[in-house]
């Protein structure tokens, strides 16, 4: 198979897929209309089909835009040749892409693990409760210094993400823009952008996870099961399906007890329960 055909087949490959998930939607909203359902409403697996195929379309204009003019389809094989993480969707890459590209985009938002502990540091000490403040900087200690927090010891701080100083209405602008990148969410936009798009992904993180506890995780297959763990924080490429499945057990066990008030400690605990995982960012 020449270059040329082989890029036509990837292309072709890509937009049926991308098309499947289109009637898939569409689908799910005739559901969502015919039985007077909201998105929390609806079961796991079409919420998510729901909030990846609305990422997947936003990446994939531009794409479809070029492709359209008569001839283009060559500019568009250059383009999926040089810039295929920049420019295409998971529908166009390779399993071997898919890994690769995880594996980079993974260790992109790493590199703000540390500088959102460091946000956490510097509020600690403007809390004025002593055991809160004792136990935020204990929190933050130990995942700096390379350890796990139990969920308990994240829950134990749950007061100061609800209000002031930690809340989604409270956070520093800087803070923000550090957990921007966790979410694959850019941080260059106003401050007051920024945090009504955190929340918005905050709330519909929270959701999906109500969602997926009522599905229970045991059902997850093993594609499904890596996709939730990465969407969550983890590098799960690299990890076993029991590592996986235990990881996300804690995750759940975590975000089933938060309320919607407490959203900035579910965004933090991308963070908390992630950062040195085996595949985390560099120890601490």
């Amino acid at each position: 198979m020449s270059l040329t055909s082989y890029f036509y087949y990837r292309l072709t490959l890509g937009f049926k897929l991308l098309f499947q998930d289109a009637k898939d939607v569409s689908r799910i909203k005739v559901k969502m209309g015919s039985q007077n359902l909201q998105v929390q409403d609806l079961p796991y697996r079409e919420m998510e089909k729901l909030r990846q195929f609305r990422r997947d379309v936003i990446k994939a204009i531009p794409l479809v835009m070029i492709s359209i003019p008569p001839f283009a389809n060559y500019l568009v094989f250059v383009l999926m040749y040089f810039f295929p993480r920049q420019l295409l969707i998971p529908h166009f890459w390779t399993p071997k892409q898919q890994v690769e590209f995880r594996g980079i985009y993974h260790s992109l938002r790493a590199q703000h693990h540390r500088p959102v502990l460091e946000g956490l540091e510097y509020v600690s000490g403007h809390v004025k409760d002593g055991q809160l403040q004792s136990r935020l900087k204990g929190l933050c200690a130990k995942v700096q210094n390379g350890g796990s927090p139990q969920v308990s010891e994240i829950l134990a701080v749950r007061r100061l993400f609800s209000g002031p100083p930690l809340g989604m209405k409270r956070m520093r602008v800087d803070q923000m823009r550090h957990i921007s990148p966790l979410l694959f969410l850019t941080p260059r936009l106003p401050g007051f952008l920024i945090g009504q798009r955190l929340n918005r992904h905050a709330l519909e993180l929270l959701q999906l996870d109500r969602a997926l506890s009522r599905l229970g995780a045991n059902q997850l297959n093993d594609s499904e099961l890596r996709h939730a763990c990465f969407f969550r924080g983890l590098n799960s490429d690299s990890l076993s399906t029991n590592e996986c499945r235990e990881w996300l057990s804690q995750w759940l066990q975590m975000s089933s007890s938060l309320k919607d008030s407490e959203l900035s400690l579910l965004l933090h605990s991308i963070v908390f329960l992630s950062a040195n995982s085996p595949t985390g960012s560099d120890r601490h």
